[in-house]
Order: C-alpha cells, then structure tokens, then sequence
C-alpha cells in the first residue's frame, strides 16, 4: 500500500494483512509513547501523521497541518517520516546512532525506511522523536520560512 484513502487510523490499520499491521501497530504505539504532547494523530497524505493542527498554527506554507512525523507501510518496507524531528540540525543524528547499533541506516532526508522493527534503533529514534514541542518546532519553521524570504 504506497498511500492509503483510509479517513481513520482504524480504517488504514484494518486494510492491511496481519503481519503488516502488526508491524505498524508496533511502531505506531512506539511514536505514540515519545511524541511531545500537542501534536494530533490523524491520516493526512495517506499516512499516519502526527501534526500540528490548523487550529492552533495556520500560517503553514500550503495550508496543511505542519507535519512532524509520519508512518507509512509501502509496497517493499515501511516508512517513519520525521519531517520535524532533526530540523535545525546540521547531520542527521541517527548516522551515528546506527553505526554504533551496527545497523544499516536507510534513510532519504527525512524518511527513514524499514522492512521489519528490528531494522530500528529504538532509543535513538525515541529521543529524536521526543526532543521538539510543538511550540519548538513552529518556531524553528517560522524562523526558516524568514530565512526563506531573505534571499
């Protein structure tokens, strides 16, 4: 499933096999645990996303919900976007932490890609996924939205 119509979490969960759902159940509860309070988890782009709602920041660039982090099961493997969770930093912090845990890191810019849990490094995944509120990260995005309109 590449991207989902589901309009709840339920629904997307419900569509896949067991063993594909119980891989995103796992995870899902994983991200539940650690994420700051104050983001919401809806399906937003097909996926499950933990974002901030409208309500409390609109001024996004393309009128959606600002993002943090995301699920995804698709067609090969499973995808953990963390649009928010290493914004402001120079490298990506799971380089090293997945280095030490002698993994392979598969990761695009902010996706992290993985085809069962055990591909993941949980405490280096957890702390990134706690370390920015939602008040941090709208004001790492209004300050680079700035930066932006400078040049």
């Amino acid at each position: 499933m590449a991207r989902s119509e589901a309009a709840t979490v339920k629904e997307y969960l419900d569509q896949l096999p067991p063993e594909r759902r119980k891989v995103m159940s796992t995870v899902r509860s994983f991200v539940r645990k650690h994420v700051p309070k104050g983001y919401a988890e809806v399906m937003n782009w097909g996926m499950i996303c933990w974002q901030i709602p409208l309500k409390r920041f609109p001024d996004t660039y393309n009128g959606q919900p600002l993002c943090y982090a995301a699920l995804a099961a698709q067609k090969n493997n499973y995808t953990l976007h963390l649009m928010g969770a290493y914004v402001g930093t120079k490298e990506n912090p799971l380089k090293a932490a997945y280095e030490a845990a002698g993994k392979k890191l598969d990761m695009g810019k902010s996706c992290l890609h993985f085809k069962k849990v055990d591909d993941l490094v949980p405490d280096a995944i957890a702390e990134l996924i706690a370390r920015m509120p939602p008040d941090s990260y709208i004001e790492l995005f209004e300050a680079s939205r700035k930066a932006g309109r400078k040049h």
